[in-house]
């Protein structure tokens, strides 16, 4: 099942040739009082909302795909956690290249681990990439995004699957700098996800995807997730050996070679296998 978020906070079911508004769909979940919880109320009882979804679907308004704005479909990740290095070519080029490493002593991921990014850099496609210092390079890196469906604590690695509610399409936009990445790439809108998430039973073969990046047309990155360094499952487990993990959670899993700068007025068209097409504009903030 597609599901997104688009327009004013709407619930919609994507399907070949429009989006059904589902937003009753959302009746099913409960009402929270303060202290909120940490983990997102959709995530959490995503099979309730699918089967509300599955029953009001045939007969829900169907609007078409066009023109629709789409928002995050995750809105409120108790964190965002994200791979760096994670595909061998793309090591290569960071430490080859000054304007990626800075100086900076490139380690394997496994030996640096995980970074976080700021939750307020999340944003949907529609909003697009608002760039920030403009007198440094800002990168573009796709990337597939983990969402975690059910929580835990040290979580191995061959029950890692069971713990995924959904997919995503990512960009981990960076601008390139000495500073600690996660500061780097926490800047308003550098973290995109959608257009919209592709539940786990609808991806047979997440560690096998093929997955493209354009920039205007251009080709800039192609590879397939069977290149990653540390696989999905593993990647859940390492995380999992350090935070505890929330439904909501999400986990973009790395970057190939091919990352690039962009400048405002370009546009990032990005291709994953099963999920779809995401284009995101850029501008200057």
């Amino acid at each position: 099942m597609k599901i997104c978020r688009f327009d004013n906070d709407q619930l919609g079911l994507v399907e070949a040739d429009g989006v059904r508004d589902v937003t009753a769909a959302l009746s099913v979940l409960p009402t929270c009082h303060y202290p909120l919880p940490r983990n997102d109320l959709l995530i959490t009882h995503l099979p309730a909302v699918m089967a509300e979804i599955t029953r009001m679907a045939p007969t829900a308004p169907k609007l078409p795909l066009a023109g629709r704005r789409w928002l995050s479909p995750v809105a409120n990740p108790g964190k965002i956690m994200a791979a760096p290095v994670n595909y061998k070519k793309h090591l290569d080029e960071a430490r080859e290249q000054a304007e990626i490493h800075h100086n900076n002593q490139i380690l394997e991921i496994q030996k640096i681990g995980l970074f976080l990014k700021a939750n307020s850099s999340l944003c949907g496609a529609s909003a697009g990439v608002a760039l920030q210092h403009l007198d440094r390079r800002n990168d573009h890196e796709a990337e597939l995004v983990v969402i975690i469906g059910k929580g835990g604590r040290n979580i191995k690695a061959a029950d890692a699957w069971g713990h995924i509610a959904a997919y995503c399409t990512g960009l981990d936009m960076t601008v390139r700098g000495p500073q600690e990445r996660s500061l780097r790439k926490s800047i308003d809108s550098y973290s995109v996800l959608g257009p919209w998430l592709v539940t786990a039973d609808e991806i047979g073969h997440a560690d096998q995807m093929d997955f493209s990046l354009h920039v205007n047309g251009e080709l800039r990155q192609q590879a397939n997730t069977r290149d990653l360094l540390i696989g999905i499952p593993e990647l859940i487990e390492f995380a999992s050996s350090y935070y505890s993990l929330e439904p909501g959670d999400l986990l973009y899993t790395g970057t190939p070679e091919g990352v690039a700068p962009v400048v405002p007025g370009d546009v990032i068209t990005t291709s994953f296998a099963g999920i779809g097409e995401m284009t995101v504009a850029v501008r200057a903030a």
